[in-house]
């Protein structure tokens, strides 16, 4: 029996895929490589030692999904496979909406078809949209997406409580992310983005090495202790060992509908984030202050609390492991 991974080829699926070998599991990988690299199928293999089977192709694909399901054993999936650019779904939300609502429609039919019943999905601390409680619970108020991205992600999570209601013998798990960063430890895996970075660390490193020229910190007008956007970022081999977590816990409990925050419980800003990549590495990382951008809130941390009395589960990588991680990363990505 294995567990598939749609999306398994990009940032947090690769560490995903590790975590899942490294635990003794089997997995079966289909990319389509619209935000990833070939590249990276070796690399998970040379860190673990291990081997898997691969389709490259799109995972809306229902005549392909049919076909992996037919030649294997699929006992879960763990959806790794949507867009994920803030920014780029203002921009172009009908790609996002097809892509992230349409394709995990077509897993669903499939797995429906071939009688799999277990699922895991990547949603998003966005579906909380500008949160009225912090640090936010699992309780509270979903809704009021400030960007198409977000909302993929809400219109998801509304679609799986439909399936669970039609199906209670299905087995479902929502995990809220809040923001990953870091790469793995050896070096060979990390966030790869096509294009310049969307997100915060991958652009930080890309200026400390010289592939960018500075960093644009989007609004310092915030209402936060210094004025930039205050998130909850979290290592991403902590991340991948919470699907982990959640699979045992699928294996093991009644049928049900679970939902998760997956993050540190702690906020940091821009700046914050900034100078710890400067303390922790000894690299200078130029910045200027830019306009905020469409779709960004002020502030978003999390309460994990119920993953930890759950799952087990909890944050073990500090902000120092995040930033030294990536760093060793994009330095050992220059070397190639």
């Amino acid at each position: 029996m294995a567990i598939l991974l749609p999306g398994g080829a990009g940032y947090i699926g690769s560490h995903t895929a590790v975590e899942l070998l490294n635990s003794g599991r089997d997995i079966v990988i289909i990319d389509n490589f619209a935000n990833s690299k070939p590249e990276v199928l070796d690399k998970i293999r040379k860190i673990t030692g291990k081997d898997f089977k691969f389709y490259e192709m799109d995972y809306a694909n229902e005549k392909e999904l049919e076909k992996v399901f037919s030649e294997n054993k699929i006992e879960a999936v763990m959806n790794f496979a949507g867009y994920k650019a803030v920014g780029e779904s203002v921009k172009e939300p009908i790609m996002y909406y097809q892509n992230n609502i349409g394709g995990c429609v077509a897993i669903l039919k499939v797995m429906k078809k071939f009688g799999c019943k277990k699922f895991i999905f990547s949603s998003s601390a966005t579906v909380y949209g500008d949160p009225k409680v912090i640090p936010i619970t699992e309780e509270c108020e979903i809704g009021g997406t400030t960007n198409p991205y977000g909302t993929t992600k809400l219109f998801i999570e509304q679609i799986l409580k439909d399936v669970y209601a039609s199906d209670n013998s299905m087995d479902i798990c929502i995990l809220r992310y809040f923001n990953p960063v870091g790469a793995h430890s050896s070096g060979l895996i990390g966030e790869e983005p096509q294009g310049i970075p969307n997100n915060l660390m991958p652009y930080i490193v890309r200026v400390a090495a010289g592939i960018l020229p500075e960093l644009s910190v989007f609004g310092n007008d915030y209402n936060t202790p210094d004025g930039t956007g205050v998130r909850d970022y979290i290592h991403v081999v902590d991340l991948a060992k919470g699907h982990v977590k959640a699979l045992e816990k699928l294996d093991k409990e009644n049928k049900g509908l679970y939902i998760y925050n997956l993050g540190t419980g702690t906020g940091y800003s821009v700046l914050d984030m900034v100078k710890a990549f400067e303390s922790s590495t000894g690299k200078e990382v130029k910045y200027k202050i830019a306009p905020r951008r469409a779709g960004d809130i002020a502030s978003c941390y999390a309460d994990p609390k119920k993953a930890k009395e759950e799952l087990g589960w909890v944050a073990e990588k500090n902000l120092e492991d995040m930033c030294k991680d990536s760093w060793n990363y994009i330095q050992n990505s220059q070397k190639m």
